[in-house]
């Protein structure tokens, strides 16, 4: 669709072309507008920061984004204003508690950033936060973004000499298995992807997007802000804290500004499932919404069942779903399926699946069998192929191994990480490559991707192999103090070897009089009944404490980190002695 070498062209030819056209809308609480771009005006602020930026840095000098979640548009301005300059955007999310300043610090250090961009505001709080022996961040140009406007900067930009191979912006990983590290992506990375988007989502210039999702992150970034502007549609945006503070707010948008495409991870639709009402329902038309995407983390059939069956009655269509796979290293999008196809669902033999086998078969009660959704296959000459994890030699069809990806979207490496990106994007199997090693496991079948886990989260417990999500999915029903999608499963050494923690947070109204014994006596039981595995050591943790990534991953290895250390903050724990176990009791039973 696209034959444009770099994503400032893109913006320009937007400005010439369709220079009144509403290119983004902002919705500050989630509800109300609060702003809009049109293309003109993005194009014009771009260059009044590029020009500013020109005056003291050089092409290639890297510069921190960092926004307030309600300042959308002025990021988005911010982070076209950097490509404009041929500076290197590398964002982030604002930190909301002096505990999150380390991490920006990091950051900071790690890109080598010349210059901080933000608003006035949050420039002010920022500063007086770092402690003053950080000279690496008192000592940069602070600039605010939303002073530049009152000056006429915008005559003195000068193109920058930029095409496709030129870096446009650090993308940094969610860090759900580790420290983040900085994915180089260049402009043609990002014209390949969304070309591959534009395409499997079935975009057009009539398409109308709703993102909530951080704009920061790779899917806001990618999906949110790049995308609609390169298809040449209008996009609705909101802060993510509307979700968090009100989820139903994301659908009464969608209803409202008819939106096509909307979505993100399997979650927020379990989120706004629990939420709705009857009085809820009554207000809602979603039959406009033809590509409600999921990903990001593992997409349950049971959520895409629940949320067709609640929110078909306001005309969303089951076909609408669109399970996806990507990552940060491929600059976004990766498989996807058929749009308008109801996604398909294949109930696997779970004993197998342990032993790395697929063996399909028919719907039967859990835990003998386990449901996995389809992410489609990839798209634009893009491979997906699946390999041993210690071998590097390919495996057939349904046979669970790594999955190694290659295509034009892939990014260049891990900034300033030689060895990581030699390890990670440079694989050659049967002499055949470069691949890039995803760190991910699945399988083919009938020529789909499914995914089945994380090799760095998978356990080895009696011998069998197991996912931690699997576990985790026991303990959002097995009792109502558990908050759901807060748990974490992951396991530690000890002297009678691997053994499996479980880490919950509590739902704050239960925080008062807990009763610790009944909840850990609820997860032993499930977990035993439904997984076929013993407990060693249950954690019950603070409301909103367990780690997470930014895009709401729970951080499994940091998570068993802080366990060791013992910086978990925990408000009742159980740990196996000389008692009899929660599945010889059960035996006994029987």
């Amino acid at each position: 669709m696209s034959n444009f070498s770099n994503l400032v062209d893109l913006v320009r030819d937007r400005a010439e072309s369709q220079p009144d056209q509403l290119a983004y809308r902002f919705l500050a609480d989630g509800e109300t507008e609060s702003g809009t771009l049109t293309y003109q005006q993005l194009h014009q602020q771009a260059q009044q920061i590029a020009s500013h930026l020109q005056s003291f840095l050089s092409p290639g000098d890297r510069v921190l984004v960092v926004y307030p979640y309600s300042a959308g548009l002025e990021f988005i301005a911010a982070f076209f204003g950097c490509l404009y300059a041929g500076v290197i955007a590398v964002t982030d999310n604002p930190p909301v508690s002096t505990q999150a300043i380390p991490k920006l610090q990091t950051r900071l250090e790690s890109s080598q950033c010349r210059a901080i961009l933000s608003t006035e505001a949050l420039i002010q709080h920022l500063q007086t936060q770092f402690p003053v022996e950080t000279l690496y961040a008192t000592s940069l140009p602070w600039v605010a973004t939303d002073r530049l406007f009152s000056q006429n900067l915008a005559t003195q930009w000068k193109e920058p000499q930029i095409n496709g191979d030129t870096i446009a912006f650090f993308q940094y990983t969610s860090g759900s298995t580790g420290t983040p590290k900085g994915v180089i992506v260049t402009h043609q990375n990002v014209l390949h992807n969304s070309a591959i988007i534009y395409n499997a989502f079935g975009h057009h210039n009539n398409s109308q997007g709703l993102i909530w999702l951080p704009l920061f992150h790779d899917m806001g970034l990618i999906g949110g802000v790049i995308q609609p502007l390169y298809g040449g549609f209008p996009v609705t945006l909101m802060s993510p804290i509307s979700l968090v503070q009100k989820p139903f707010r994301w659908l009464e948008a969608v209803s409202q500004y008819q939106a096509t495409t909307s979505g993100g991870p399997n979650f927020a639709y379990d989120l706004v499932c629990r939420s709705a009402t009857p009085e809820k329902l009554e207000k809602l038309d979603l039959s406009s919404w033809d590509v409600a995407f999921s990903g990001a983390e593992p997409v349950r059939s049971d959520t895409l069942k629940r949320f067709a069956e609640i929110f078909g009655a306001c005309g969303f269509k089951p076909e609408a779903f669109y399970p996806c796979y990507g990552m940060a290293e491929t600059t976004l999008f990766i498989s996807g399926g058929n749009k308008h196809q109801t996604p398909n669902v294949l109930w696997v033999d779970a004993a197998a699946l342990e032993q790395n086998q697929v063996r399909a078969g028919e719907p039967r009660p859990y835990p003998s069998t386990r449901s996995l959704v389809s992410c489609g296959f990839p798209w634009l000459g893009d491979e997906v192929i699946i390999v041993d994890p210690e071998q590097l030699t390919r495996r057939g069809e349904d046979q669970v191994g790594e999955i190694l990806v290659s295509g034009r979207g892939v990014g260049l490496g891990y900034w300033d990480k030689p060895e990581d990106t030699e390890t990670t994007f440079k694989v050659y199997v049967d002499g055949q490559g470069p691949y890039l090693r995803t760190g991910d496991l699945g399988f083919l079948h009938d020529g789909e991707l499914y995914i089945t886990g994380r090799i760095k989260d998978l356990m080895i417990l009696w011998g069998r192999n197991r996912y931690p999500q699997e576990i985790e999915a026991t303990l959002d029903s097995c009792h109502p103090a558990i908050r759901q999608g807060h748990s974490a499963a992951f396991s530690i050494e000890t002297e009678m070897g691997e053994q499996l923690m479980i880490a919950s947070e509590i739902e704050r109204r239960y925080l008062r009089n807990l009763n610790v014994e009944e909840v850990v006596n609820a997860i032993r039981q499930a977990v035993a009944e439904q997984n076929t595995v013993d407990v060693f050591g249950i954690v019950l943790l603070k409301t909103t404490t367990i780690p997470k990534t930014t895009s709401g991953k729970i951080q499994r290895r940091t998570c068993r980190t802080k366990f060791l250390e013992g910086s978990l903050d925990i408000i009742g724990q159980w740990q196996l002695n000389t008692e009899p176990s929660q599945l010889s009791e059960l035996a006994n039973r029987a």
